[in-house]
């Protein structure tokens, strides 16, 4: 009787699975099995399948054998290089997969892979078995016209190869068109991908295209649809006396709220009374769950947008504007319905007491961070005479402000002070300046009061032991620490760091060290980039970088899904509903909106830097030629990276060096000149010249400058490096 190809399969892996059994080729296997000739082509089709499922491997010398590790899933990140990492839950570290373990895997997909022995480094290596997903379906790209065909280079260094477009499937793109792509067939080793082009999003120098394209190339969904609008359209335009009932009414209670000049989506008010020092402060945020209903339409499309996504020259918003805009604001002098963490706060900011309530508020004036700044450090007469009845409240905060800061600082909360760039643009897209994104006294402040509000929240759900979902950091990888040392000793600085652990107060020290220093915002910067990104998870395992047992987030509903999810959960609190179904409920779905939306976060972070990466490479498209100084950010066995004071990151390629031979020392991260010796580390100060910017490739190259020249022999300007 003739065995089924399974039948054949089990026969096979029975055969490897036996312990007299050494590792066999094809051909040996075949002989063993005395398999007939003409069933060979069949048997070598097995072996394949088997591979592909994970039930068998073979080594580099071809010998089949079952796998002696289990297989793991996890989602492949390719890097343009040809090589990859694998992240897999529940692993504190990433898999490596060597060029020659990728086995045709692209950026994104989900992946079975198969543990090997050794190691690159400390990193453990592994090769894909075989995809279960494809995370990448669809390109973005700029296409070129041949003789008869087309093809799409890929937007993301990080996938292989241009896709190959037959003429039939080209839609009428032209050489230079900004496209999208859908993979028809994703190719092997011998094969090129091949797609069709499905949108055309103009041409690669119209304006807007550039940003459009990142926006299409991370998926983010733009338009909301129609049946979502429809459903935001119907949400009351005010606040009725149905809506008020059952809800403390503060709307008698003096409150502001505190934001930048061109803030939309208000969705925090802050109220403070002080009575023999003890300060009672208010955090009152938009009731926004009132308006989008669980599993509704409205919050399956939040779900999946996961956050607002903030864009060099647009946003795009979880919530339609009829809602984040307009009955979720909390716009000045119009009742809105809110959730308040109501905090009893002592003299050494503790909070002795606090309570949350389902309210309606009356936000008495809409402020600026501009504004309440000047009223705090300048004492403007002009703004102090505007808000005049307001005054004595915000002054009372900048001393409520100061206490909590003091309280988080003794404890070893990590304060990263330094500027952040904003680029501004001109009408049709072209980058202008890069100007620093100053802190002052009320943005601390109202991020003081945010803090304390998610970590009362985090705490009071907590203890009491039911599901809810928390904003976890985690200890930093001890391998990136041990990096940026290196990185500050350049400079002269230290920090005390055990082989597996490092405390917050050691980064906090450090940051006091650097403040006010030229190095400052590089340092910051680069010490951020050493820890570990905070994600949303079901467990309370607390928060690095503020040193806080207990922390959610709670206080922004209109642009971040979780906040939006825990108001769920506070609300059935507080009306007696979070019952042993309810929370049986939570604990199913929980796991999973952590999951997406920690993803859906570091996918806006991901957008948002590459439109960042491509303003700036624009920018310095104005500059090539000019010598800058800058501090080297970076080192890679490929070469240099400079920082200049404007936050632009160039690279200056190994072949540039000085025309010595130099090579790449890993361990104390340096780059040496075989002839010369000539070294240049982490943190070194350097002088560098304009070659090249690539707004579509997003990268800036730099080449080593004469002192105090440019590339044309004249003194080189600094201001492009600190606009």
């Amino acid at each position: 009787m003739q065995k089924s190809p399974e039948t054949r399969k089990n026969l096979i892996c029975a055969l490897c699975a036996d312990p007299s059994y050494v590792p066999m080729r094809e051909k040996e296997l075949a002989c063993l099995m005395q398999v007939a000739p003409e069933d060979r082509p069949e048997f070598a089709r097995l072996l394949r399948e088997l591979l592909e499922e994970g039930r068998l491997w073979i080594n580099k010398r071809g010998r089949y054998s079952v796998p002696n590790q289990p297989l793991l899933t996890g989602t492949f990140v390719s890097h343009q290089k040809g090589f990859g990492f694998v992240e897999v839950d529940g692993q504190k570290e990433d898999f490596y997969i060597p060029e020659s373990g990728v086995h045709g895997a692209y950026h994104r997909d989900v992946v079975e892979i198969r543990p090997l022995p050794g190691g690159r480094g400390a990193r453990r290596e592994a090769e894909v078995v075989r995809v279960i997903t494809r995370g990448t379906t669809r390109v973005v790209g700029t296409f070129q016209k041949s003789a008869g065909f087309g093809f799409v280079v890929p937007d993301n260094s990080r996938l292989p190869s241009d896709i190959f477009v037959a003429k039939e499937n080209t839609a009428g793109a032209v050489t230079g068109s900004k496209v999208v792509a859908e993979i028809t067939d994703y190719g092997n080793e011998r094969k090129s991908p091949e797609g069709k082009v499905v949108e055309i999003l103009g041409h690669i120098y119209d304006p807007g295209v550039d940003i459009l394209s990142i926006v299409r190339g991370f998926e983010l969904p733009e338009a909301f649809p129609e049946k979502v609008l429809k459903q935001a359209g119907r949400c009351a335009g005010e606040v009725t006396e149905a809506d008020r009932e059952g809800r403390l009414d503060l709307r008698g209670l003096s409150m502001v709220t505190i934001d930048g000049e061109d803030a939309r989506d208000l969705d925090d008010a802050v109220s403070l009374t002080v009575e023999n020092g003890v300060f009672q402060l208010g955090v009152h945020i938009a009731d926004v769950s009132n308006y989008v209903q669980e599993n509704s339409a409205l919050d399956r499309e939040a779900l999946n947008r996961g956050t607002s996504v903030y864009l060099t020259d647009r946003v795009i918003p979880m919530l339609p504007h009829a809602l984040s805009n307009g009955i979720c604001s909390l716009n000045e002098g119009e009742d809105r319905l809110a959730l308040s963490c109501l905090m009893t706060v002592n003299k050494a900011g503790e909070v002795t007491d606090y309570s949350l309530a389902e309210t309606v508020i009356n936000v008495n004036r809409r402020m600026t961070y501009t504004s309440v700044a000047a009223i705090l450090e300048k004492e403007d007469p002009l703004e102090c005479e505007k808000y005049r009845d307001f005054v004595p409240m915000l002054r009372n905060m900048a001393g409520l402000s100061a206490l909590l800061r003091e309280r988080r600082h003794k404890r070893g909360a990590i304060d990263f002070d330094f500027a952040e760039s904003k680029i501004l643009l001109s009408g049709d897209g072209t980058p202008l300046s890069i100007e620093p994104c100053e802190r002052n006294t009320a943005t601390r402040l109202i991020e003081d009061f945010m803090l304390l509000a998610n970590e009362t929240v985090a705490q009071h759900f907590y203890w009491m032991q039911v599901p809810f979902l928390y904003r976890s950091h985690d200890n930093p990888d001890p391998e990136k620490v041990r990096q940026l040392c290196t990185f500050i000793r350049n400079f002269g600085y230290t920090v005390k760091a055990g082989q597996e652990d490092i405390h917050p107060k050691e980064f906090q020290k450090l940051l006091e060290r650097v403040e006010s220093t030229p190095e400052e915002a590089l340092i910051s910067r680069l010490t951020l980039r050493s820890m570990k990104q905070a994600r949303y998870t079901t467990e309370c395992t607390g928060h690095f970088g503020l040193a806080s047992r207990f922390y959610c987030h709670f206080t922004s509903p209109i642009r971040r899904y979780p906040d939006l999810q825990i108001h769920r959960i506070i609300k059935d609190q507080l009306r007696g509903r979070l019952n042993e179904e309810k929370q049986a409920h939570y604990e199913a779905i929980l796991p999973d909106v952590a999951v997406k939306t920690s993803r859906a976060e570091r996918r806006a972070d991901e957008a948002e830097r590459e439109t960042d990466r491509l303003k700036k490479a624009q920018y310095m498209e104005k500059h090539l030629g000019e010598s800058f100084e800058g501090v080297i950010s970076g080192i890679t066995g490929w070469g240099l990276y400079v920082e200049l004071p404007n936050t632009v990151e160039g690279l200056v390629h190994v072949s540039m060096l000085d025309g010595d031979f130099f090579t790449y020392d890993e361990t104390a991260c340096e780059m040496v000149g075989e002839h010369t010796g000539k070294r240049y580390k982490l943190g070194q100060r350097v002088r560098v010249t304009v070659k090249h910017a690539d707004r579509f490739t997003r990268t800036v190259d730099f080449i080593l400058a004469e002192e105090g020249e440019d590339s044309n022999g004249k003194e080189g300007s600094t201001e492009a490096g600190c606009q």
